[in-house]
This record gives structure tokens, C-alpha cells and sequence, in this order.
């Protein structure tokens, strides 16, 4: 680009930088501008972002504040860009300085990336000195939060600092041309981090003289997983449990080593050529596979392909990625991989070398170890693929801790997320800091390891929360742990009810100011109510400050809680018993449960002993495939509403089924949702021998239509027509479209969810806000 001609006036200005723009090459970029239009001045890092001090010709400075937006690196989100006038000094040279220690910190952190195509072409490059070395890296890919200690972003402060950079890497780091310039984990096979393998039994979690090192070690990993063994994988924020995804016995050990009976396992193709052996890829979901975030991808599976059926068994979806590291690169060859989280099923996820020997050893017949240490723990994110974009299942490696921008300036604050697929938030000024995702709270390990993520990003930004919020359920481990956790910090304790706090992460996502409330559909499978029941089916009209119950579902009883919802017969038996619709042998339902049980059963519905009211939507879903013959009983959560969506056919081939159809009755201030006629419909469809998938269409266009029916009274008692869908039912993309689509068509504006999760890892950033709300209120 050519150099604007320089006129008599010279001006000098300060430039602050807010956004994704540490770790990304961004002073390198910013020094690179300097040089190209002839300006003095100076770049560095500091809390807030990045700080520029620049000096020359006006015309030349103009030229260079444009393209400082126009022409960012590509990993770069630029939030802000803050211009102060300064006295010219005279000064023609430009370097990058020191970084900046502030004690407020608002600087966004980049999250972890894919190796970009140029370190790929390197590692396969016989002739460069980093030929097959698994921790090659650049300012344009590799890792970024699971290293990074504390802000600013500098090698000093990451787990690369023990790792002293050789001569060449040194010099890399410090020439301007080179696209290592600043890049903080730089590292070759000289002076980085180093991988060894060592079969399962060893005490020693360093390597040891023994232990096969290098090359030799990747081959000796791949040559296990050929031979069906299972190997611990040491990876970007935690380690993997890998097997060949084409082999029988080699899944079916995993399962019974690891205590997970059904729930799919992830996969790890080769290439994209690879995952199109295994399942159906659309261009848009190739385009997110190859993307620098990597996540594990909700897939049609392929009929015929060589994966093992026991990678998903009984599900119509696989989850599939594509490497996203060096070490994938090096390790994986036409075989798929299983790659699932290093853990107990229920547990947090191991990072680090001695806890995986403690904890892994029993699950693997070997390890594959690095010495790089991992900061922050990180699972896969998994998404699907809704309209073109991301349908966020699980938010983590790739995602996080990139924020949610807040439709206004917020107070620092904590929220701590549900019970399962945890995640909590941290507000400041404009931004939500969505954590990784920390799993199901069930156990002490979990709530230790969440703890720590709090500690971790607390520190990042020296946020001090001035109130935390949490769930209503008196017994979740989060709502315990907000109350300890306020109590020792003398700040205020929050509460906000579930299902109000899914709305309001939809409309905060959607940069809804809250100035007028929202029409909020949220079905999912277990959120307390203000009344003390369990509510899953609600329609709400809310805003930040507070909501209205204007729908649910009908109340039926739910016996023995979580004994209930493991075993959907029960579920099953509930909605016969609340129908009217009598317990006939010939339903499958019904036929799982023995005499005795049903007379239990019958007793407690009776009575009312030990149920508890819930309204459902998601134990409805699980009901209904009970009745239909799918799943009687459950081992992983969703498994039987997962399996009802499975009989659909793929999205956009049209069914012409029309649907069941819910009574309204009104209720006082609100409707109800009654599914009598729903229930009778699908039994007497049932005995008419009516095949599965028709049944599950039907059903899924009645709650469509509901939802479209309901949304319709509203706006003519309301006015609104501004409808936000969430809760995890509404990750059912068949539901997801078909309420879309007939919302749409009634004139509706239609908000879901496309940056945070609909299930309960999306949950903080609504309690999040709302609770900003609440604390204003109380000042």
C-alpha cells in the first residue's frame, strides 16, 4: 500500500484497544501499520486491551486508525477503539513496550484455537526444524485461555514460562516479519514442551529414562490404538480417552471401564472427507468443522459406515470433530478416533499428569503425556447446526471465555449456574464472562473443580463480585455453595427463579434492553417453581425485573423424583393415570412395570405420597416415547426424547402429519396446557399400529402448534410480538424449526438461542442479569 504523501501537520494521539486483541497478533499487526505509514510512537499491552501512542503526518494517521479496524488480524474482535489527542514529541521510531499492569482488568481473552494451515504445513514439512514437533504454534492459532495465567497476556504469565525459548525460537519471537513475532507459547523440539508415552501401571507422572519420548512415543500410541487398546491423551485443556471408533471391542471396554452405558461417545475424523464416510456434512456444517473453534458437530449418522454402533447406540446423530491440535494431527491416520473427556462418567475432566494416573489408570492401557501445564481445565464444546448457525449444546474449548455483550453497563457480579451442564457468569461493564463448561454438580470433585474456574477468571479480571446469584432450588450444590460463598464476603444473596432466568439469557444474548417484556416459551425437564413444584412447561411474559406465569403445562404427579425420571415408564404411567386412559397390558409402558409397582404406583397417585407436581415439557417428551415403545428406562439424561426427535426424518424433508392437538383451559391469570387429548391420541394411534415415526411427528407438530397458538392469545392480550424460545427442550431442532416456522408465518419476531446453550449451561448468564436488575432495585 502506498505511503500518504506528508504534509506540514503532525499530530501524536493515544489509542486504547478494547476487544480480542491480546494473543492475537495484535501488536505485531499494530507495529507492521507503523512501519508501512512512517509513524513513531509505541504498542503494548495493558489491562484494558491494547494501548497505542502514535505519532505522524495527519493524513498518514488517519490512513493508519482505518485499516487499524479494517485490516485486524484475523483471531482479532475489536470492541472499541478510544482516540485522546497528545502533544507532538518528534519521535520517528515505533517499538513495542512492556506491557501495563493495571489493577482493573477488561482486556478479553482469546480462547483456544486450531492449529492455522500454516503451522499444518510446517508440521508435515520434512525440511522444517519443526517437523512433526505436536506443540507447534503461532500468534495465529494454538492456546490461549487454558495457559494464561493472569492479564496482561505475556509469555510470563502463562504455564509456557518455565520454558525457556532457544536462540531461534527467540529470535522468531522478536523479528516483526515473522508471524511468531510476540507470539507468547512459541516453542520448537529444542526448547518446548516434550511428549512421552508409558503404559498404564507407572507411578512416575514426569517421564521417565524408560519411557518412549518424541516421535517414537506418538507411534507407539498409534500402534496401541490400532491394536484396540485405550489410550489417555493428553490435549489442549484436559486429557481424552481415545479408542478406534471402528472397533466393537474396543468401545464396548471403554463403556464398561468408564461406567457409561449408552450415552454417545465423540468421535475424531481425519479429515473432512473422513467425517463425510461417517455422517451427512452441509456445507454449513463443513464450513464449522474446519472452523478455527473446532467443536464437536451433531451429525446424521451415515448408513454403512465402518464406525462401530456402539459409539451412539439407539441415536440417529454422532458427534464429530476434526483435529484441532498438532498432536490430533500426528496421531490420527483413516481410522476415527473416540475421543472422550478423561474422567469418571459424572466427574470433572483430569488436566493434569499426577491426577491422571490417580484417576485414569484403571479406564487405559496406556498414557500419551506432555509436560506443558494446563491453567484452566476445558471440555470440548458441542454445538448443532440451526438456519446456517451455531445451535450451542455444550459452550467450552473454542467459545469460552470469549463474553456476551451486555445491552447496557452492569455491576460486577456472580451467578453460579444450575445443577447439570454447569456453568457459571461474571458481569463488568458492558460484558458477561461465560465460563467453561464445569458438568453435572453431583459430587465434591465437580464442586471443587468449579471452584477453582471461579478463582481463575476472578483473578483474570480482578473482578470482586459485589453480589452472587443462584438458582431457587433449595437443594442444588450451587445454591449452597452462593450462600457460603456471600456469606463470607458479606455481600448480598440473589435468588432468581429457573425458567425466568432461560428467558432472560435469550434476551440478554439478543441484546434485548428489557424496556419491554418478551412472550418467553421455556420447556425443559426440571426447574423449581415460585410454588414449590417442578415446572418444565412454561409460558412466560417477562423482562429483566420480573416475569408472569401466563401458561404451563398441566400438572401431573411425579413419583419417586429422580427414580421417575430414570425410568420413563413411570413418566408414562403418570400421564395414563392424569388421562383417564387405563393401564392396558399391550402398552409397552405398562408392560415394564410389575403388578406390585403399579399398585405402588396407583397408591401414590391416589394420595399424593412421595410425588411431587410437575409441569414438564421434557418429562412429557419422555413419556410419550415410553408409550410409543422407544426407552422404558434411562442412562443418561434426554436419552429417550433424544431417541423420539431420532425418528424424524432429517430437517427440511417436509412431513405433511398433522399433529395432536393440546386442550387450553384458562386458570385463573393463565392458561393451562393440557395433554389428555394428546395422550388418548397417541394410545389409540397405538393400538391402530400406527408406526413410530408418524407418532413422533405428530407429536412434535402438537407442541408446535401449541406454542404458536398460545403466543397468538397473548399478542392480542398483550400486544407483544416479540417471542424468545429457550430451555433444553428447544435443542430438539425438529421443535426448534417447526415452532420457528409457524411463528414466523403468524407475524412474530422470533429470538433463540445462538451464542449460549438453551439447556442450563446458558442459565447463568440470564440469572446473571437479571440479578444486575435486582440489585439496582435493592439500592
Amino acid at each position: 500500500m502506498d505511503t500518504p504523501a506528508a504534509t506540514a501537520e503532525r499530530r501524536r494521539v493515544r489509542l486504547l484497544v478494547r476487544g480480542i486483541v491480546q494473543g492475537v497478533g495484535f501488536r505485531p499487526f499494530v507495529y507492521g501499520l507503523a512501519q508501512r505509514y512512517r509513524l513513531g510512537g509505541h504498542v503494548g499491552n495493558n489491562g484494558a486491551g491494547v494501548f497505542i501512542e502514535i505519532e505522524g503526518d495527519s493524513d498518514a494517521l488517519t490512513a493508519f486508525q482505518t485499516a487499524l479496524v479494517e485490516q485486524a488480524p484475523p483471531l482479532a474482535r475489536i470492541e472499541a477503539v478510544t482516540v485522546e489527542p497528545l502533544e507532538a514529541t518528534g519521535g520517528m521510531s515505533f517499538i513495542i513496550v512492556e506491557s501495563e499492569a493495571q489493577a482493573v482488568v477488561s482486556a478479553l481473552i482469546p480462547p483456544d484455537l486450531a492449529i492455522c494451515d500454516d503451522c499444518l504445513r510446517e508440521l508435515f514439512d520434512p525440511s522444517d526444524r519443526r517437523y512433526h514437533y505436536p506443540f507447534i504454534n503461532c500468534t495465529n492459532c494454538g492456546p490461549r485461555f487454558s495457559i494464561i495465567e493472569q492479564l496482561p497476556y505475556d509469555r510470563a504469565a502463562t504455564t509456557m514460562a518455565s520454558f525457556a525459548m532457544c536462540p531461534d525460537c527467540a529470535a522468531e519471537y522478536h523479528d516483526p516479519s515473522n508471524r511468531r513475532f510476540h507470539a507468547q507459547p512459541n516453542a520448537c523440539p529444542v526448547c518446548g514442551p516434550q511428549v512421552w508415552y508409558t503404559l498404564a501401571g507407572s507411578t512416575q507422572a514426569d517421564a521417565a529414562p524408560t519411557d518412549t519420548r518424541g516421535a517414537d512415543a506418538i507411534a507407539a500410541a498409534k500402534a496401541a490404538l490400532a491394536d484396540g487398546k485405550i489410550v489417555a491423551v493428553k490435549g489442549l485443556g484436559g486429557f481424552h480417552l481415545a479408542c478406534a471408533a471402528t472397533r466393537d471391542d474396543a468401545v464396548m471396554r471403554l463403556r464398561e471401564r468408564k461406567g457409561r452405558v449408552d450415552k454417545p461417545f465423540a468421535i475424531m475424523a481425519r479429515d473432512l472427507d473422513a467425517a463425510r464416510q461417517i455422517a451427512f456434512v452441509s456445507d454449513d456444517e463443513a464450513q464449522l468443522l474446519t472452523s478455527r473453534e473446532r467443536p464437536i458437530l451433531l451429525l446424521r449418522k451415515h448408513p454403512g459406515s465402518a464406525l462401530s454402533a456402539l459409539v451412539a447406540p439407539g441415536n440417529a446423530y454422532v458427534g464429530v470433530m476434526l483435529p484441532y491440535t498438532p498432536l490430533h494431527y500426528l496421531l490420527i491416520d483413516d481410522t476415527p478416533l473416540v475421543m472422550t473427556s478423561g474422567n469418571y462418567s459424572d466427574e470433572p475432566i483430569v488436566k493434569d499428569n499426577e491426577a491422571a494416573l490417580a484417576a485414569l489408570t484403571p479406564l487405559v492401557d496406556a498414557f500419551l503425556f506432555h509436560d506443558r501445564p494446563i491453567q484452566a481445565r476445558c471440555d470440548d464444546s458441542v454445538v448443532r447446526i440451526y438456519e446456517g448457525h451455531e445451535l450451542p449444546v455444550r459452550r467450552s474449548r473454542g467459545y469460552t471465555p470469549f463474553p456476551v455483550r451486555l445491552p447496557f453497563e452492569v455491576k460486577t457480579l456472580l451467578a453460579t449456574g444450575g445443577e447439570l451442564k454447569n456453568t457459571f457468569c461474571l458481569t463488568q461493564d458492558h460484558y458477561a464472562f461465560m465460563s467453561q463448561h464445569i458438568g453435572d454438580m453431583e459430587n465434591l470433585e465437580t464442586l471443587d473443580a468449579y471452584g477453582r474456574a471461579v478463582d481463575h477468571l476472578c483473578s483474570l479480571y480482578h473482578a470482586e463480585p459485589e453480589a452472587v446469584v443462584c438458582d431457587l432450588h433449595p437443594g442444588y450444590m450451587t445454591t449452597d455453595w452462593a450462600a457460603k460463598y456471600a456469606a463470607a464476603r458479606d455481600i448480598p444473596l440473589l435468588r432468581v427463579q429457573h425458567h425466568h432466568a432461560h428467558i432472560a439469557g435469550a434476551m440478554a444474548e439478543h441484546q434485548l434492553d428489557g424496556t419491554q417484556p418478551v412472550i418467553g416459551v421455556c420447556f425443559d425437564g426440571t426447574g423449581y417453581g415460585t410454588d414449590g413444584a417442578i415446572w418444565g412447561g412454561e409460558v412466560l411474559v417477562a423482562d429483566y425485573a420480573g416475569f408472569r406465569r401466563a401458561a404451563h403445562l398441566k400438572y401431573v404427579p411425579l413419583p419417586g423424583g429422580d427414580a421417575a425420571i430414570k425410568r420413563p415408564y413411570r413418566l408414562a404411567l403418570a400421564h395414563l393415570w392424569a388421562a383417564g386412559v387405563a393401564w392396558d397390558d399391550a402398552l409397552a409402558p405398562v408392560a415394564a412395570c410389575s403388578e406390585t409397582e403399579q399398585r405402588v404406583l396407583r397408591r401414590q397417585f391416589e394420595t399424593g405420597f412421595k410425588t411431587v407436581s410437575s409441569s414438564s415439557m421434557g418429562r412429557l417428551f419422555d413419556a410419550v416415547a415410553a408409550l410409543i415403545g422407544l426407552r422404558q428406562t434411562i442412562t443418561y439424561e434426554a436419552q429417550a426424547a433424544i431417541e423420539l426427535e431420532g425418528l424424524l426424518p432429517p430437517l427440511g424433508d417436509a412431513s405433511d402429519e398433522d399433529g395432536y392437538t393440546f386442550a387450553l383451559h384458562n386458570d385463573g391469570d393463565g392458561r393451562l396446557i393440557d395433554p389428555v387429548p394428546v395422550i388418548a391420541a397417541v394410545v389409540d394411534d397405538l393400538l391402530q399400529c400406527t408406526p413410530p415415526a408418524i407418532m413422533a411427528a405428530r407429536f412434535h407438530a402438537a407442541v408446535a402448534d401449541v406454542i404458536a397458538r398460545l403466543c397468538a392469545l397473548l399478542r392480542e392480550e398483550t400486544g407483544l410480538s416479540v417471542v424468545a424460545l429457550s430451555g433444553g427442550v428447544f435443542q430438539n431442532v425438529h421443535l426448534l424449526d417447526a415452532t420457528v416456522q409457524r411463528l414466523r408465518s403468524g407475524g412474530f419476531s422470533v429470538h433463540t438461542h445462538k451464542t449460549v446453550p438453551a439447556n442450563d449451561g446458558g442459565l447463568a448468564l440470564g440469572q446473571a442479569i437479571i440479578g444486575c436488575r435486582q440489585l439496582e432495585s435493592r439500592r
